[in-house]
């Protein structure tokens, strides 16, 4: 039986199209030049932030978010930069009387911003809050607790098979792995997609999914 879902951020219940956008601008190359080097960042299993080393090999991603915030050019996101299936899944997932949670890695300022937005979730976790970053053990261990203690009961959705699905299957979660951003749609493990309980191209499917499953028994 499924007891408690918990989502991803980036890249699952939010859209990070307009920061990725942003992050063009701030370097200074056209934005169709950055999406194609991000994929093939993506395709060759590198860390995401090799896409920005690209254009500027000394690139330090804390010094340049101090540095767009001084700017006046902020690294942020609102309601709008929400998928238009989010809020409507985690409406209908607490509705079924499950408990519902966000864990992803996030900067500082994810927290606040997350909990304004209103959603209908019980509990809001990220790496710089719990001070451990996906796909270290530890982040999710921190899922597995805060979701309750038992890893079998606990769904966890994400757009990543690596950072995502793999790391949750080896702390004993079950997987759900949605396919829309540049990492569900490049990043091809099938290893790990595989062992996912469910597969999704939209979050609309998953509280029906998750309730004919716990109707079956689990």
């Amino acid at each position: 039986m499924i007891k408690a879902v918990f989502f991803d951020v980036g890249g699952t219940i939010l859209d990070e199209s307009h920061e990725f956008a942003a992050w063009a601008d701030w370097l200074g190359v056209p934005r169709h030049t950055f999406s194609a080097v991000f994929g093939a960042v993506i395709a060759r299993g590198l860390d995401y932030q090799e896409t920005f080393r690209a254009f500027r090999p000394d690139f330090d991603l804390a010094v340049e978010v101090e540095r767009r915030a001084a700017a006046g050019q902020p690294e942020s996101f609102g309601a709008e930069d929400l998928y238009p299936d989010a809020r409507g899944c985690l409406t209908a997932l607490r509705e079924q009387g499950l408990l519902v949670g966000l864990a992803g890695n996030q900067p500082a300022h994810a927290e606040s911003t997350l909990r304004a937005l209103d959603l209908s979730v019980d509990v809001i976790g990220t790496s710089h809050g719990w001070g451990v970053a996906k796909p270290a053990p530890a982040f999710f261990e921190r899922v597995v607790r805060h979701g309750g203690g038992d890893a079998s009961s606990i769904l966890y959705v994400g757009d990543r098979p690596d950072n995502d699905a793999r790391p949750a299957q080896e702390a004993g979660m079950p997987t759900c792995l949605i396919r829309r951003s540049p990492w569900g749609h490049i990043l091809d493990l099938p290893e790990v997609s595989e062992r996912c309980l469910f597969r999704i191209d939209s979050l609309d499917e998953l509280p029906g999914l998750v309730a004919k499953h716990n109707a079956a028994g689990g």
